[in-house]
């Protein structure tokens, strides 16, 4: 027994008359996500490249707990932020539309989509905080490592 896919994406604001222009119209959409990656890659807007906030200093237990909160999110310059978004809208549709995912059951759909939330945002939250301690190691005054690059 076969079933019918539904046929728009954006919650039914696109709507296709095949399956088969379904994907192409998905494919687009990607094609255009990736395009403005690539863009803010290659361009690098100067107003993206600037943390929005400062750490806390002071060494005190808020102020740490603070910085241990806020570090992931507040202190990434924006466009770090704008890549993470983007990929994460591009595998949502990817997995959703392209791997069919919208036409399961709904069990298999939480179990498949909140596994990769939790998945995602812990490798990002890892991510972050070892990018900062490299960071910190290369950037230090009394740093052993130096670079030039």
């Amino acid at each position: 027994m076969a079933h019918e896919h539904k046929l728009e994406i954006f919650r039914g604001l696109w709507k296709f008359k095949s399956n088969t222009q379904k994907i192409w119209g998905v494919l687009a959409f990607l094609t255009f996500v990736t395009a403005i990656e690539v863009v803010l890659g290659i361009y690098k807007p100067e107003v993206f490249m600037h943390t929005w906030m400062d750490p806390f200093e002071g060494g005190g237990f808020f102020a740490t707990l603070g910085n241990i909160i806020f570090s992931p999110i507040v202190y990434m310059k924006p466009l770090n932020l704008i890549f993470i978004l983007l990929t994460i809208v591009k595998a949502y549709y990817i997995t959703w539309d392209f791997m069919h995912m919208r036409d399961e059951v709904g069990s298999l759909r939480k179990m498949v989509v909140w596994t990769s939330v939790f998945l995602i945002c812990y490798l990002i939250f890892i991510l972050l905080q070892e990018g900062g301690y490299v960071f910190n190691v290369y950037n230090n005054e009394n740093a052993l490592i130096k670079h030039d690059f």
